[in-house]
């Protein structure tokens, strides 16, 4: 009785997260994704362009990378992304810095898609505990939204390249900021993502050795899997399935897939912590699930707690309480580590 009220529950909140999205029509922007691309006209002209970007081990990584330009004031820190769009407040990175009075540990959060708000009962938990808590916001959220839009249609949509783009801009942006906390001193940088932000979070992990620690809540492997399966995701798969199909979508977002960076995360001085929803109809259990296998297959040892809700029904009492425990055990064991070597 309780888990059909549940799902209730859950169904009622994805129905409001409808509003403002709407259908759109394919576009492959390819030039936004591979930067000298051009005169891309079909799908297997993208898809070709994808195979070349995922087997290329340097394209998450931010060329001529610069490191000025950060301001902190006030609790808040900004600075310039490293990859300029058309939307001007999209090109300045905000973060919320909850300190802890301690340098021995910084937790840089990555938020859900269309997030509203930032989590200060999650910063305010974490700081009174030791550990520092960075609030980033990920392209076309909060500070950075595109002025008149209704959600953060940029950031995951029906434009192949764009999406592609958004994604590599959360990434190289996570990734500058990893390295300010680092010369500012913090021993101990850990990411956490949740949903779409478990994506941003979980190919910084993949891509940059300077993160010991993630933490991964309501994931995936396969964005196309996700965008074409999903509850929230409807319109997307609506805008593009009278032109492109799942196999296509797989390949064209094939860099995304953290199922193709699996092995990144076998590293021997990497541990990876995932949260899990039995009832998810967002990110659905069988994803998660083969995501799993795939990373046991490369030789990753994923912590892994699976909760009997929903996708946003994670964030009621018992479960976020739990998953919040469970986070909160497995930072303390990565710390502890920390301090004895």
């Amino acid at each position: 009785m309780y888990h059909n009220w549940l799902d209730r529950w859950d169904e009622r909140r994805a129905r409001r997260g409808e509003d403002g999205k709407k259908t759109t029509e394919l576009v492959f922007d390819a030039e936004r994704a591979f930067p000298g691309a051009r005169d891309v006209l079909t799908v297997e002209e993208f898809c070709l362009l994808a195979d070349q970007a995922l087997a290329d081990p340097g394209y998450f990584d931010e060329p001529g990378r610069s490191d000025q330009g950060f301001a902190k004031q006030d609790g808040w820190l900004k600075f310039p992304s490293g990859i300029s769009t058309d939307v001007e407040e999209n090109n300045v990175v905000w973060a919320k810095i909850t300190e802890s009075g301690s340098f021995d540990q910084a937790l840089v959060i990555f938020h859900h898609w269309n997030a509203s708000a930032r989590n200060r009962q999650i910063a305010d938990y974490f700081s009174h505990r030791g550990v520092t808590v960075v609030e980033v916001a990920m392209p076309y959220h909060f500070e950075r939204s595109r002025p008149g839009s209704a959600h953060a249609d940029y950031m995951l949509s029906a434009n192949l390249g764009r999406t592609i783009q958004s994604v590599r801009q959360a990434v190289w942006d996570g990734r500058k900021l990893l390295r300010w906390l680092k010369s500012e001193g913090y021993r101990e940088v850990s990411v956490l993502g949740m949903s779409l932000g478990s994506w941003a979070a979980g190919l910084i992990a993949a891509h940059d050795t300077s993160v010991s620690k993630a933490s991964l809540f309501l994931t995936a492997g396969s964005l196309a899997d996700m965008v074409w399966t999903g509850r929230a995701t409807r319109s997307i798969r609506a805008s593009l399935e009278p032109e492109v199909g799942l196999n296509d979508l797989r390949r064209a977002w094939g860099p995304l897939n953290m199922e193709n960076h699996a092995h990144r995360f076998a590293r021997p001085d990497f541990e990876l912590h995932v949260v899990l929803a039995k009832r998810d109809q967002v990110v659905l259990p069988e994803l998660s699930e083969r995501f799993m296998h795939r990373l046991r297959e490369a030789g990753a040892r994923p912590n892994i707690l699976k909760l009997n809700c929903g996708h946003y029904s994670l964030g009621l009492p018992p479960y976020i309480l739990l998953a919040g425990f469970s986070l909160k055990r497995f930072l303390s064991r990565a710390a502890n580590s920390t301090r004895r070597t």
